[in-house]
């Protein structure tokens, strides 16, 4: 029910505050890219009851979780996001008259909308129910900007985001060879966001896993390790790999033991690989996937950036958005009901943590992968529209060409490829574009000279002076 709040909220969200906020047209195109909000920068959510004879707003989770019209302190200059949830079933809606923020009513219990605006001066203000009456009868309660505000959490726990930028070295021209893949299993209290830890389950400490990069008749020799101090026992499946569970059969590993197996790389595309021991979707929830790239013979054609991107599920017992550390909910995962939703193991990996940067001309290209393990990808990056589209990771065959959005499954990969033609930052989403509330985006930052003959902003005419 809550996820009716996008049909409000998305369109400031992603092209800007500007619409649901005081602040004018005029002032974000002053201000440079990195304005402009793919996700609002604090969110609270609130739901309406009635409570000792009144009618007031409950605070729904965080640090606000079962308070009575709640005091919600936010930075100054923070992009805000209010959710109401009808919870007793009168007409109820949500305005800060302050900041010209009004919602639409909602008149069914459970029923949802959302607010969105920017807190751009200091000081303390109302949020209110504007329905006549239910001011007095208890609906008001308090935004403090500024001094107020509180801290954003300090990081508890491990980074164990992968960065995009580790590629590997393309083949090239040269012949088959023997070649060693190295992994380890671990188990590792990691940093989900702000304030958010959760306990990861990878290879070699990151999630995805690392990008392997190997050529169409290869001998790869796998060496997998479980950590010591592991609870679980782990394996690895190679999708690209011939032989029984593509691997995982001769690799189900205890804690302390290392186990292996060699193949030939017969089949050049882009596989995903994962854990493959019980209960197997737990294992690849918990960050145990990554991608492997068998180039054809004679290599991938040159181009200037390569990035490594894998979408991947969470399924916790708190709800997202809820400080402290999550915990796995088999019940959620067996339902198909993520709570989190990531690029590259964290929610803030593509759009804080690592960078991922271009220049203007440059050709770029992206493998992209889909952990899962449920949820099917619809691949897209705002501001781009793919030249080449290598489907389904299969690289001998055409690719597809100027292609908007592309379906990966789970246990599923694809390459994608396009000339930057004009600077600007460009977001990588999921377009099942709920999925952004869940922490699912990423940034590519394209730097250099405008292209007016590609795009071109054009500012509004002045009544007043005809231009």
């Amino acid at each position: 029910m809550k996820l009716k709040l996008i049909s409000q909220a998305i369109a400031g969200i992603v092209l800007g505050v500007a619409a649901l906020s005081p602040v004018s047209a005029a002032q974000e195109r002053a201000t440079d890219s990195a304005a402009v909000k793919i996700r609002p920068d604090v969110t609270f959510t609130l739901r309406t009851d009635i409570a000792d004879g009144k009618l007031v707003f409950i605070g729904e989770n965080g640090a606000i979780k079962g308070k009575v019209n709640p005091q919600l302190n936010v930075a100054e200059g923070a992009v805000v996001q209010i959710n109401l949830i009808n919870g007793d079933g009168a007409q109820h809606d949500i305005s800060v008259p302050d900041f010209a923020a009004q919602s639409n009513k909602l008149n069914d219990k459970g029923a949802s909308t959302a607010i969105v605006f920017r807190a751009n001066k200091k000081g303390e203000f109302q949020y209110i129910c504007s329905i006549p009456g239910h001011v007095a009868a208890g609906m008001v309660g308090k935004i403090v900007v500024g001094g107020g505000a509180a801290a954003k959490a300090a990081p508890k726990a491990a980074d164990v985001s992968r960065n995009p930028s580790e590629v590997g070295t393309p083949v090239g021209k040269r012949g088959p060879q023997t070649l060693n893949v190295n992994l380890e299993t671990t188990e590792v209290l990691g940093q989900l966001s702000d304030g958010t830890t959760y306990k990861f389950w990878t290879f070699n400490n990151k999630v995805p896993g690392p990008f392997i990069r190997v050529r169409v008749g290869d001998t790869v020799n796998v060496n997998m390790t479980n950590a010591k101090d592991s609870k679980m026992i782990h394996s690895v499946d190679f999708h690209a790999v011939t032989g029984p569970g593509g691997g995982a059969a001769v690799t189900q590993a205890a804690p302390g033991q290392s186990k292996g197996f060699t193949f030939k790389a017969i089949n050049p595309g882009i596989y995903v690989y994962h854990c493959a021991t019980p209960m197997v979707a737990q294992h690849i929830s918990n960050g145990m996937y990554g991608l492997i790239l068998v180039e054809p013979e004679g290599g991938l054609p040159k181009v200037d950036k390569e990035f490594y991107v894998m979408q991947g599920e969470l399924y916790t017992v708190q709800k997202h958005g809820t400080p402290g550390e999550h915990e796995f909910s088999l019940d959620k995962l067996l339902d198909e009901k993520a709570e989190h939703m990531t690029f590259n193991g964290t929610h803030d990996a593509l759009t804080s943590t690592h960078r991922m940067e271009v220049k203007v001309g440059e050709t770029v290209r992206v493998f992209f992968g889909v952990g899962g393990p449920n949820a099917t990808s619809s691949f897209h990056i705002i501001g781009e529209v793919f030249d080449r589209v290598y489907n389904q990771g299969d690289l001998t065959s055409p690719p597809l060409k100027d292609i908007q959005t592309t379906t990966v499954a789970p246990g599923g990969a694809t390459m994608v490829e396009f000339k930057a033609e004009v600077p600007g930052r460009l977001i990588l989403v999921d377009h099942a574009l709920s999925r952004l509330e869940k922490g699912l985006a990423g940034f590519m930052h394209v730097t250099g000279p405008e292209n007016h003959e590609v795009f071109k902003a054009n500012s509004p005419i002045d009544p007043k002076s005809g231009h």
